[in-house]
């Protein structure tokens, strides 16, 4: 189906939202700003009253929301593609962030890694021709 069918179109996705239990702003600072370098954005005034941060990297923007009965995605995940996935996997690791390898998503190489609060994450990069 098209927009003429439907009457409208889904576009490109805005943002993922993980959970984070309250007062986990630096560790997800450490995390996403830090290890992973994503630049922090500042939440509107409305939304910052309820805790939790906002992290962008080009495209790519991961909201982090306050959760008072928190418990960590183990399945639900982003799929985030990445350039030099060897590079991540050792920026990583170097961090003290374990990543697990897995090769059963045909045409990509990716990794699941977990955030320091133990969300679930993937990241992968279209396979290069072997």
């Amino acid at each position: 189906m098209d927009r003429d069918t439907l009457g409208y179109a889904l576009g490109s996705l805005h943002h993922v939202q993980l959970p984070i239990p309250p007062g986990a702003e630096e560790l997800c600072r450490e995390f996403w700003g830090g290890v992973l370098g994503m630049t922090e954005l500042e939440k509107p005034t409305a939304l910052a009253a309820r805790g939790g941060c906002w992290f962008r990297s080009g495209g790519l923007e991961v909201h982090l929301g306050v959760e008072e009965d928190f418990r960590p995605s183990k399945k639900a995940h982003p799929g985030i593609l990445v350039s030099s996935l060897p590079a991540l996997a050792k920026r990583l690791e170097d961090n003290g962030v374990s990543v697990t390898w897995d090769d059963d998503f045909p045409g990509h190489d990716r990794f699941y890694a977990c955030d320091k609060l133990g969300n679930r994450l993937e990241f992968l990069e279209p396979a290069r021709d072997r």
